[in-house]
């Protein structure tokens, strides 16, 4: 049975998104090695690298809720990210990378609404993480979009939406944001030669 409201979507939304960085973690690792040696290949080996890091960090602020990552869907898409991995090695240049940069553009509106599910159930801490990760997610989008800017399957194949520009990620928080610094800075202690 399904818990609604802010706290179980947000549960749901991170759940989400531990795995798919599971699936991507593995797909990237299988992309960048399929690649010449070079700048595009390092780049994509970062990415990799970015997306474990964001799994811990949402693995992380999982165990904060109280809850962790669904075992069932971590099983699908560990299968997936493989499968994906294994594929780059067959799909040429244009798949991998068109669908990596559409999946990124997802990603971006995930962490997204996982921030307002944070700040409506109150977990404040929470919201500047999840708007740094939609943040490098909107780089990685950026990237793989630049790697078939001019290919002539764009021809075939419908480009995804351009997302938003980055500083639109934080503006809807800005307001909150110093609101949080303030208060942080309210909590240090004050020593008691200068009070």
């Amino acid at each position: 049975m399904r818990i609604d409201g802010p706290h179980a979507e947000l549960i749901h939304v991170l759940r989400s998104a531990c795995s798919g960085e599971l699936a991507a973690g593995y797909a990237y690792r299988g992309h960048w090695k399929s690649i010449s040696p070079g700048a595009v290949r390092e780049r994509i080996r970062e990415i990799e690298e970015e997306e474990w890091h964001h799994r811990r960090l949402v693995r992380s602020l999982l165990v904060k809720l109280g809850s962790g990552p669904s075992r069932s869907r971590e099983a699908v898409f560990w299968m997936i990210g493989k499968a994906i991995g294994l594929l780059c090695h067959i799909g040429g240049r244009f798949i991998p990378m068109y669908g990596a940069g559409r999946l990124e553009s997802a990603n971006i509106a995930e962490y997204e609404r996982a921030a307002a599910f944070a700040l409506a159930v109150g977990y404040l801490e929470m919201v500047d993480c999840l708007l740094t990760m939609a943040e490098v997610e909107w780089e990685h989008e950026r990237f793989f979009r630049e790697q078939i800017a001019e290919h002539w399957m764009l021809r075939i194949f419908k480009p995804w939406p351009l997302p938003p520009p980055k500083h639109t990620i934080r503006s809807p928080y800005a307001e909150i944001q110093t609101g949080a610094a303030e208060r942080k800075m309210a909590e240090v202690a004050i020593p008691n030669d200068l009070r």
